[in-house]
């Protein structure tokens, strides 16, 4: 499959809408990296197979929940238990 697409003035770049159906890992927020494989040709790829930024903020909220002195755990307890829970 091929597109085109324009880097813009600040160096971004949209993957087109047909390429982003193809390749999933392809999704707002993802992580990638980007290959130099000549002056002419680049490689873009995931650096994660997959993110799930849903289960990081709300991890994030579990977190911020824990606060003041009348706290039932320790945040080291906190996160002994929701590694132990993955």
């Amino acid at each position: 499959m091929k597109a085109v697409s324009i880097i813009r003035n600040r160096g971004q770049l949209t993957i087109p809408d047909s390429i982003r159906k193809t390749v999933k890992w392809a999704s707002p927020m993802s992580a990638v990296s980007i290959t130099v494989v000549k002056p002419n040709q680049i490689i873009i790829q995931p650096q994660h197979a997959y993110i799930d930024w849903e289960e990081i903020w709300a991890g994030i909220k579990r977190a911020r929940a824990i606060s003041g002195k009348s706290r039932a755990i320790s945040a080291v307890e906190f996160l002994q238990k929701d590694r132990a829970s993955h």
